[in-house]
Formats: C-alpha cells, sequence, structure tokens
C-alpha cells in the first residue's frame, strides 16, 4: 500500500528565498513532507533528477471569458484559458469578473462563477472590475463580496466605456482602505489619449502602429503620479498595472523609497516586443495592439532593472485574446482604426518560459526573484499565501518540473489557447516545465493535459498584508478633526 499519493524525487527544488535538494511527498493534494531520500512509496514516483521543481505560477493578471468595453468577447473561455496556463506551468489564475456600467457586481460574480465551475481545469479566484461604483455597489454589495473572498478590483483611468473619474477613485480606494482590499490600477491619461487619436485620424493616420503614438508614454506616467497621489490622499495601498514606461516605472521606485504601499507590475510584451512591431502593412499590426502600447529598448532596459530591483513585485501575462478577425481584433462594419480595433496580446502559456528564458537563463533574475515574481508575490498580494506561491508541508501540491535545457521555438500551433496567432511567433527560448502538478494531481505531462474539465476549483481570498493601511493619510485629513470636521478615517 502507497504512503503517499505523489512522491517527487531527487528534485532541485527552489523557492523565493532559497533552494534545496530533496524529495516532495504529497497526500490528498498537500505537501505532506520535504526532505532528501523520503522513506516510503508513492502511488505515483517522478524522478527528478538535473531538474528545478518551482512552485506552479500564478498569473494575477489574465482576460477569460470576458467582454470588452467594446463588447467583443475573449477568444479564450475557462476551458481553454486555464489549459493554456497548464501548460506554460501556471497552476492558478486571477481574471477578472467584470462590471460594465448598468451592471449588479452580485450579479456579475454570479455569472463569471457559471462561466468557470464546469471549464477550468486548474485553481482559479476572482478580481473585481468596478466601473459603475453608485451607491449601492459602494455600501453594500463591494463590502459584502470582499467578505465574501474578493478582495481585490481593478479600476481604470482610461477607456470611455470602463473609466472612472478622480473621485470615484477617491471613493473606491477609502473603501477599500476601510474593508481591506487590494486596488489595481489601469493608469493612462485618457484625455491626452483621446487628444492625440483625434488628431491623428483626422489627419488619415488611423494604422495600428499610430497606437503607440495615441497612447503616448507621458500619459502613462502622468496617470501613474496622479493614481499614486489619490492613494497617498487616504493612505490606501494601490497596485499599478502593466507598467511599460521608464518615468512610471521611477514614479513607482520613488514612492516605494517614501515607504508607501505602492506596487508595480509588468509582462512579457513590455520584455519581448516594442512599439516597432505594430508597423506592418494593412491593419496586420493590430496583432501587437495592447494599452500601454510596448515602447523601445530603452524601455525594456527599465522594465528589467525594475524586475531586478523590486520596484516591480509581480510578472503577469495581461492575456487578453482576441482572434484576428472581424467581430475580433479588427471591428465590423467599415470603421477600422486603431480607436476601433480590441486591445490585448494573448501571452498566459509564454508568461513563465519567457521570463525564464530572457530573464534567469541570460542572468537577469535569479531563479529565487523568478519564483517571486511568478508566484510567490502574487499569492501574499492577493491573499492566498501560504496555501499557494509556495512549495511547503501544508501548502497546496502546486508544483511545475522544469527541464532548464529544453529548447523551445514558439508557433501558436503548439500553444493551446484559442486565439489563432502569437505575438512571439518564431522566437526561440530556452526552458520550459514539462510536468505540470496542481493540487497533487498531474495535470500535465508529456505534451499531454490529464485534468478534466471542471477540476479546478474556487480560492477565496482572505484579506491580505498588501491592503493595510500604513496609517498615515494626508495631512489635512488627519487636521480634520481638529477643525471641528468629521474624520474619514
Amino acid at each position: 500500500m502507497a504512503d503517499y499519493d505523489l512522491i517527487v524525487r531527487n528534485a532541485k527544488i527552489v523557492n523565493d528565498d532559497r533552494q534545496i535538494e530533496g524529495d516532495i511527498a504529497v497526500k490528498d493534494g498537500v505537501i505532506a513532507a520535504i526532505e532528501p531520500g523520503i522513506k516510503g512509496k508513492g502511488r505515483r514516483e517522478i524522478d527528478a533528477a538535473g531538474k528545478f521543481v518551482l512552485p506552479g505560477g500564478i498569473d494575477s493578471h489574465a482576460h477569460i471569458e470576458q467582454k470588452s468595453g467594446f463588447g467583443i468577447m475573449c477568444a479564450d473561455d475557462f476551458y481553454s484559458g486555464t489549459v493554456s496556463a497548464a501548460f506554460g506551468g501556471t497552476t492558478t489564475v486571477i481574471p477578472f469578473a467584470a462590471q460594465h456600467r448598468g451592471m449588479s457586481l452580485r450579479q456579475v460574480v454570479k455569472d463569471y462563477h457559471e462561466a468557470a465551475t464546469p471549464k477550468a481545469v486548474i485553481d482559479y479566484a476572482f478580481h473585481l472590475i468596478v466601473t459603475d461604483p453608485t451607491p449601492q455597489a459602494l455600501g453594500q454589495d463591494l463590502p459584502a463580496l470582499i467578505r465574501d473572498g474578493y478582495t481585490s478590483f481593478k479600476i481604470y483611468m482610461t477607456y470611455d466605456a470602463m473609466k472612472v473619474s478622480d473621485y470615484q477613485m477617491l471613493d473606491i480606494l477609502a473603501l477599500a482602505r476601510k474593508e481591506g482590499a487590494l486596488v489595481m490600477v489601469h493608469a493612462e491619461n485618457h484625455d491626452m489619449i483621446q487628444w492625440l487619436a483625434h488628431h491623428l485620424i483626422e489627419q488619415g493616420h488611423g494604422a495600428p502602429k499610430f497606437h503607440a503614438i495615441a497612447h503616448a508614454r507621458v500619459a502613462e506616467a502622468e496617470a501613474t503620479n496622479r493614481a499614486i497621489s489619490l492613494a497617498r490622499l487616504v493612505d490606501a495601498p494601490m497596485l499599478i498595472v502593466h507598467v511599460s514606461e521608464i518615468e512610471a516605472i521611477e514614479t513607482i521606485r520613488q514612492a516605494q523609497k517614501k515607504g508607501l504601499k505602492i506596487y508595480g507590475e509588468t509582462c512579457p510584451q513590455y520584455i519581448a516586443l516594442t512599439a516597432d512591431d505594430m508597423d506592418k502593412p494593412g491593419v496586420q499590426g493590430a496583432m501587437w495592439c495592447c494599452s500601454p502600447p510596448p515602447r523601445d529598448s530603452a524601455a525594456q532596459e527599465a522594465v528589467w532593472e525594475g524586475l531586478k530591483d523590486g520596484t516591480f513585485q509581480t510578472f503577469s501575462s495581461d492575456h487578453a485574446p482576441y482572434q484576428f478577425n472581424e467581430g475580433g481584433k479588427i471591428p465590423k462594419g467599415d470603421k477600422t482604426t486603431f480607436k476601433e480595433m480590441a486591445n490585448g496580446v494573448p501571452g498566459i502559456e509564454i508568461r513563465l518560459p519567457m521570463l525564464f528564458s530572457e530573464g534567469v537563463q541570460k542572468g537577469r533574475i535569479t531563479m529565487q526573484q523568478f519564483v517571486a515574481l511568478t508566484s510567490t508575490n502574487h499569492a501574499r498580494l492577493y491573499g492566498l499565501y501560504p496555501r499557494k506561491g509556495t512549495i511547503a508541508v501544508g501548502s497546496d501540491a502546486d508544483l511545475a518540473i522544469w527541464d532548464a535545457d529544453k529548447d523551445v521555438t514558439i508557433r501558436w500551433k503548439d500553444l493551446h489557447d484559442n486565439v489563432g496567432y502569437t505575438p512571439y511567433e518564431g522566437r526561440e527560448i530556452k526552458g520550459w516545465p514539462t510536468v505540470v502538478v496542481s493540487r497533487g494531481r498531474i495535470v500535465v505531462e508529456d505534451g499531454k493535459l490529464n485534468a478534466e474539465r471542471g477540476s479546478g476549483q474556487f480560492l477565496p481570498c482572505a484579506s491580505p498584508d498588501s491592503s493595510k493601511p500604513l496609517g498615515q493619510a494626508a495631512p489635512e485629513l488627519q487636521a480634520m478633526s481638529r477643525f471641528g470636521a468629521k474624520p474619514l478615517f
């Protein structure tokens, strides 16, 4: 009779703080023991000699089975999206339950559960996207949903159908501060983008390459600074998502040096693509359009420096999958300028291999930093640690066994999403996860999927330490009571 369900032997085990060698024993979906030469037998044993065993990746920024602000449905549902994630070494995803204006947040959450429950093959949580912060949403729905395990939400500073005003941002930040939730922000100056886009299109410049002109770097830099200033006013932690630009990176870095709880996230497109990739004939460049857009080689180096020095806590995919056809990336009808094209690039499967190859293999970051950026920090920021994000006794047995010497040429035909193309077609990388384990289940092995639809589990998130205020609201707020005003906090 087997002592354990699974034993991974002779592993180079890497967490965010150390690397050791030994065996990992799994029972009932959790890690039961970690030590050299574990006694006893497993129902299944894997010899990982010569390979690295890392915590399964956590992708905390992905759009799956979600309608865009234009009403376009993503190409990936919760089956294809989570299958693709698993093949890339990710064992937990945190996509968005997106509220559009006029929608009830409670109904939104119900709808996304109905979509995910019968399809997901790995574990998942949800962020909320808040676009309509009504008194009902702020006074009742959000506080109740936070208590139910939806402890993070995203707000937009741009897009007509999604953006909230600075006043609304302050309401949302104040609520998050009070209730113990972390706010994620898409930071771009909407009016700058609109003004530039108007003049470009008026002159007949509607090709995809002009997307990068309209989404100017200063628009990201200004909005990043403004978002942080709003967070400072009410003493609310904040995470700036998909950061691409040098000045925005430096603004986040300086806020952190001041002791503020400001976190940063970046993505594969900002280390692997540039704006030049959008300069293609006709509308082909739309395949590389995302917001903020990729910049240039100098910005790439700044992103690498931010990954190395800890300015960025997380490396997420921002998987935004739209097929390159009419009704997908390309709008229906006669409007085909960059303003009408769906924003976003796919990347949920290549996220980990890209960072491993370009970061670890080229000496830009360490293995421990790789684990922190792709797994551990996600779990900590969003209230899933230590159940997720670490290889430790008592944690879920989420493991990725990496062949660091495996050479791979990225081809969409070898990937598992439903997009139809990859912006990284033909890129050669080194290192890929060959066995992926989710809660003790071997979900990927030898290039084959072993997980059934609906076998992933929903993860309610705890209120994370990342969301706790510093107790340092702006001096004017602290002075309110001295002048006879009712304190806001």
